[in-house]
């Protein structure tokens, strides 16, 4: 037996192992650089290594990024707050949990590592203003000293981690989605043939292929521009694709011709070959001309739009970019002014408007705040010692688990591995260190530790917060001062109470998720049918909605996948949340036909007011989803034979509101009215 396979037989996991282990000899190169550099805390500058560390080049490169601007502001703010609070303890609890609060809810309404740096603002500001310091009479070389021994981190993280980290490879999601779009555009052609119908079975599968699909974009478009704007690219290739399968739920009442059907299997075809993004845009532009129906039109052109988007991504190079950016340059006043009246016209080619959690953002924001004003009360009233390591991991987890899918269940596992990472440190501190006779022997005690850390994170067991957290808190709470203090009951009694203060953190962010607005898949999905919800209602209230079609579209698609994941972890049917996407749809494709009606010259009067009191009605439909059905139906009626008004769209948008009211289960969703 091969040492491969007596890995796996042992439980390791090959390719974590090897990251795991080219980690650990990185953060210890960076313990022992930081304490030649004289750094205060030099085991910082290892801790910085395992945060920052990832097994792409572009992640890395972007999360040390937004890790350095991130630190920047938060040493920045502990500084200041440093020097204004003028020792006095509840001046820094104030301050840092408005500073945390807002950083809590910064990290969730923004996406990628940018939420990362958001939030490591937060706790950095912590770290500078709570942990105890032989500077504390000097706040801005706290802050400098922290500062760059992050910094320092992050280099080395950098540098040892660029070699051996594999490149992006987004292209094998543009295939994926190259196949998706073969497979749609196939549905919707059976989908035309009378008495055959759409497979609905199949849709299903589809949008979950999809939904995982986008969720696997997010980190494919780090730190390259070219791999952003293809990821651009492809989620907009997937917002139509969802539309269409959307649309397919109303087919086959739309009168289409021979010629379209013809067309759609002619892109179908071109998708299935292997030719260019810009022969399938070209195929796809065809068949939307030939569309009938408006929605067919729009979500074909705009697949066509994103895969010639995608085709100039591919056949980019540095030449055309060198020439694009000269030409840039002497035509900028003028391209200012042209970018300033696309936007305003709402038709930027290269948007993808995405979801924000705005709501999560609200709630994780107060709830972090609650909670550093809790924990810093208890250390007041208490007057502990080790206190601020107990706020400290306060503001770490309510911050970053803030936006995992179920935090909960994440901290369980994390308080196991910081307990684990204290009884390291506790070996090493009173069985290791006392045996060392200067300060170069504690340094270099530690790093076996850290490689131990390294090998148990690339074990099964290991993976996930269990190991992370071993290695981080270990190093937190090994600081190599020289001469060691005196080895007595007190000292012990200190380092006890410290340990005792870093697993309370995680405790304490439980408590804080599971009893302020607790976070979980069911509340999710219902804040996401929320946003939906009071998009539409936001829509009706807008008069000249209907000019700014394709950032609403991209949006509710990609609300949809998430509805779709969150069906899938949650175990709810997909047949539910894909009804009420698609009732969501019908719903917001109604809103900008009544607003483009009502934009039209020579309406009838009649006609007018029953289209902007249908539209009233709608701006309370969170409140009264089934009076909006009805006056839905009424608008239908009353206005049939009308020039100009689909009354069918509107009659299938009230249909489709009430079967999602009849799907949905009781306590779920829009409230009804008594």
């Amino acid at each position: 037996m091969n040492l491969a396979e007596r890995l796996d037989t042992w439980g390791f996991d090959r390719a974590r192992l090897g990251f795991t282990l080219r980690t650990a000899i990185a953060a210890c190169c960076a313990v022992v650089l930081a304490w030649l550099a004289g750094f205060e805390h030099p085991q910082w500058s290892g801790m910085t290594v395992w945060a920052a560390s990832q097994p792409m080049r572009g992640q890395l490169l972007e999360k040390s990024v937004f890790r350095v601007q991130g630190t920047i502001l938060g040493a920045l703010f502990g500084t200041g707050l440093l020097a204004a609070a003028q020792g006095q303890a509840w001046v820094l609890v104030l301050g840092l949990s408005v500073w945390i609060g807002l950083c809590a809810w910064a990290g969730n309404v923004m996406r990628g590592f940018a939420s990362y740096g958001a939030m490591l603002a937060g706790y950095s500001a912590a770290m500078v203003a709570l942990l105890h310091s032989q500077q504390a009479d000097n706040p801005f070389a706290v802050g400098l000293d922290r500062l760059l021994t992050v910094l320092l981190g992050v280099l080395v993280a950098l540098a040892l981690g660029w070699f051996f980290a594999r490149k992006s490879n987004y292209r094998h999601l543009a295939q994926q989605a190259r196949q998706q779009g073969r497979e749609v555009l196939e549905l919707l052609c059976q989908a035309l043939v009378p008495g055959k119908g759409a497979d609905f079975r199949r849709s299903q599968q589809l949008l979950a292929d999809m939904a995982a699909a986008e969720e696997a974009l997010d980190g494919q478009g780090a730190g390259s521009l070219k791999a952003r704007a293809a990821v651009r690219a492809l989620r907009r290739q997937l917002a139509a694709q969802v539309s269409l399968l959307l649309w397919m739920r109303r087919l086959p009442q739309a009168s289409e011709t021979a010629a379209f059907g013809q067309a759609l299997q002619d892109a179908a075809a071109v998708l299935a070959s292997g030719g260019s993004a810009r022969q399938a845009g070209v195929a796809l532009a065809r068949a939307a001309g030939l569309a009938h129906s408006r929605a067919l039109q729009e979500a074909l052109e705009s697949m066509a739009q994103a895969c010639r988007r995608y085709d100039q991504v591919e056949t980019d190079t540095v030449a055309r970019r060198g020439v694009a950016a000269m030409q840039l340059a002497t035509r900028w006043p003028g391209r200012v002014r042209q970018r300033a009246a696309v936007r305003q016209a709402g038709m930027r080619q290269n948007e993808v408007a995405l979801h924000r959690d705005w709501r999560g953002g609200r709630e994780a924001g107060a709830r972090a705040a609650l909670a550093i004003l809790f924990a810093g009360t208890v250390w007041q009233w208490t007057e502990w010692e080790a206190g601020p390591f107990m706020l400290l991991g306060v503001a770490i987890m309510t911050t970053i688990f803030s936006t995992a899918d179920n935090p909960v269940r994440l901290l369980r596992m994390v308080v196991l591995g910081q307990s684990l990472g204290v009884l390291g440190a506790l070996a090493c501190r009173w069985l290791v260190w006392p045996q060392m006779d200067s300060a170069a022997g504690l340094v270099f005690s530690m790093l076996p530790f850290v490689l131990l850390g390294g090998l148990f994170m690339g074990h099964r067991r290991g993976a996930g917060p269990l190991g992370f957290d071993f290695s981080m808190v270990f190093l937190l709470l090994l600081q190599p001062d020289w001469p060691l203090p005196v080895s007595d009951a007190a000292s012990l009694l200190h380092s006890l109470q410290t340990a005792l203060a870093v697993v309370l953190g995680p405790l304490l962010g439980l408590l804080a998720f599971a009893l302020v607005f607790p976070v979980d898949s069911a509340r999710r999905m219902r804040a996401l049918s929320a946003a939906m919800m009071q998009e539409l209602q936001k829509m009706a209230a807008r008069r000249g909605v209907s000019r700014r079609r394709s950032g609403w579209r991209i949006r509710l698609s990609h609300r949809v996948l998430a509805l779709v994941r969150w069906a899938d972890k949650s175990g709810r049917s997909r047949d539910e949340v894909i009804q009420e996407g698609y009732a969501a749809m019908l719903l917001g494709a109604s809103i900008l036909h009544m607003d483009e009606v009502l934009l039209t010259p020579g309406q009838t009067p009649v006609a007018a007011r029953r289209l902007a009191a249908t539209l009233i009605r709608l701006q309370r439909l969170e409140d009264a989803p089934v009076r909006a059905a009805q006056a839905l139906h009424r608008c239908a009626a009353s206005l049939a034979g009308a020039p100009g008004v689909d009354v069918r769209l509107l009659g299938d948008a009230a249909q489709a509101l009430e079967q999602s009211l009849a799907r949905r289960p009781a306590g779920r969703g829009p409230r009804r009215p008594k």
